[in-house]
């Protein structure tokens, strides 16, 4: 089965689920006067309506790339979670009125066997369904439905204390509805600022995991030519297209012939391997047979470890003919006066070898 019908199969569960809570929540707060119960059934219809949301968008990220979107239309999964993030952060702030309107005017519920079994059947439906939806989500790498999930799992907490507000009416006489309703729409408000958080941050772009980020660096550096792998950059544009580049270092008697060979091996096994395609290859040549360069090297190496935001050098090359040392250096996010730094260290390989000029590149850890 396709991941997209694998979400529109998870999302019609969701719906199924959720308008039948709905109903028998909506009749028992009827019956009862039960405003936790009531925004509780309203809650059940905002999540029913998430997974149609869900489903819409998995269609439309499910679309052939073209020319105007080269790279699919994978990242609408994106949107869609974000409006359900608003959809269930609107929920909140108007469950939230309501009940503040209840404390104001408070309402006496009554409450029966019947609501109060209902309650429990439909904490039992929303823990199964939360953990089923969000275990998909994550398997098919989709926002969308751990969105869901996680509300869910945040509607069985809020039924539990709509269950406790009822079993505590029952033994004291004491009705705290209003206030459970209030500690509902918290809990729904929190849930949307957090999808939204989620989502945003996943729009803007984020760090690609450690463990994606070490596969596509070890499958690189498994064929015998590369000394090691780079500056690897990998972006999400949903629907698990990942498209990357790369720096390798290879030794500098290579061939073009041996390189581009060398490239599109290196293209294919990465793929397989890790199912992320590498479209840009960039190189850093290695000096061969040459104990000076290993000796510079090895010095700056020990200069670079002096200083606490210099997390890495790598990329060194001599060049003779130019009378150049060129090499890159990993600074920290967190580092002060980046270009300051990298002119110190410029400065202070000059002074040790005032015969070459030197090229540093400032790059960042923008993968493990």
């Amino acid at each position: 089965m396709s991941r997209t019908k694998q979400i529109v199969k998870t999302s019609i569960v969701g719906i199924i689920a959720n308008i039948f809570l709905a109903g028998f929540k909506a009749f028992v707060g009827a019956l009862t006067s039960s405003v936790a119960i009531t925004l509780d059934a309203v809650n059940n219809l905002s999540d029913a309506l998430s997974s149609i949301i869900t489903i819409v968008g998995a269609k439309l990220a499910d679309k052939e790339p073209d020319k105007k979107h080269p790279f699919g239309y994978g990242r609408i999964e994106y949107l869609s979670a974000m409006v359900i993030g608003f959809i269930i952060l609107y929920a909140g702030i108007t469950s939230f009125i309501e009940s503040f309107q209840k404390i104001l005017k408070p309402v006496t519920p009554e409450y029966g066997a019947v609501s109060l079994i209902i309650i429990t059947v439909a904490i039992f439906v929303k823990v199964f369904l939360g953990l089923y939806t969000k275990k998909n989500g994550e398997k098919l790498n989709s926002d969308s439905l751990i969105a869901s999930g996680k509300d869910a799992l945040n509607d069985s907490l809020i039924s539990s204390s709509t269950l406790l507000a009822a079993i505590i009416f029952i033994l004291t006489g004491v009705s705290i509805e209003a206030f459970v309703g209030i500690l509902i729409s918290i809990l729904i408000i929190k849930t949307g600022f957090e999808s939204l958080h989620e989502t945003v941050s996943a729009t803007l772009g984020e760090r690609i995991p450690s463990d994606i980020s070490k596969a596509i660096k070890q499958s690189i550096t498994s064929f015998p030519e590369i000394e090691g792998a780079y500056d690897l950059v990998v972006h999400n544009y949903g629907k698990e297209t990942l498209i990357g580049s790369v720096h390798i270092q290879v030794p500098q008697t290579l061939t073009a012939l041996e390189l581009d060979s060398l490239e599109r091996k290196v293209v294919e096994k990465v793929f397989l391997d890790t199912g992320v395609s590498i479209t840009g290859i960039s190189i850093y040549s290695a000096n061969i047979n040459d104990n000076e360069a290993i000796e510079i090297k090895k010095k700056i190496v020990e200069i670079i470890g002096e200083y606490q935001y210099i997390l890495q050098m790598h990329g060194f090359f001599k060049d003779d003919e130019r009378k150049m040392l060129k090499f890159d250096i990993v600074i920290d996010y967190d580092a002060p006066q980046k270009k300051a730094l990298r002119d110190e260290v410029s400065k202070r390989v000059k002074e040790l070898y005032p015969e070459y000029d030197n090229y540093i590149s400032i790059d960042y850890a923008v993968s493990d």
